[in-house]
């Protein structure tokens, strides 16, 4: 996939919507970013955004970063402490393969649609709304 072909393909608003239906059914943060950078470990990169968007700082530690570089094809599911002792490793492994599906179909708002929503359910699941509960990050579509 070239790198504006998937940018260009992608339906921001569908996204900004599945974030925020995802967000509202649980006290967790779920954001995307897409990079125009060519990492060599994507898993890193994400990693580095996750503290720089300051994903570290939400109330439960229960966000969720989906990182996608598609000038080398490479993308990463990252969630911090919270999330990863509720779901543990499979869980992650299983998310990376069904977005892979999407990536490889060329389906790529639906790839990070799917995603947002698998990743919204298991937050739902383990992090239920909360009273009075703010959304702590913003659902907008990130990019470098």
């Amino acid at each position: 996939m070239k790198t504006h072909e998937f940018i260009d393909r992608l339906d921001e608003a569908k996204i900004v919507a599945e974030i925020a239906t995802a967000e509202g059914s649980t006290s967790g943060e779920i954001r995307v970013f897409i990079s125009r950078r060519a990492p060599d470990d994507a898993v890193a990169r994400a990693r580095q955004r996750f503290e720089k968007l300051g994903m570290t700082r939400t109330r439960h530690r229960n966000a969720v970063l989906i990182y996608f570089a598609p000038r080398v094809q490479k993308f990463a599911v990252i969630g911090d402490s919270g999330v990863h002792e509720k779901c543990g490793l499979a869980f992650w492994e299983e998310t990376v393969a069904e977005i892979g599906d999407h990536l490889r179909g060329e389906r790529f708002t639906e790839a990070v649609q799917h995603a947002v929503r698998k990743v919204g359910a298991v937050l739902a699941r383990h992090f239920p709304p909360e009273p009075g509960t703010a959304n702590e990050l913003p659902n907008d579509l990130l990019r470098d």
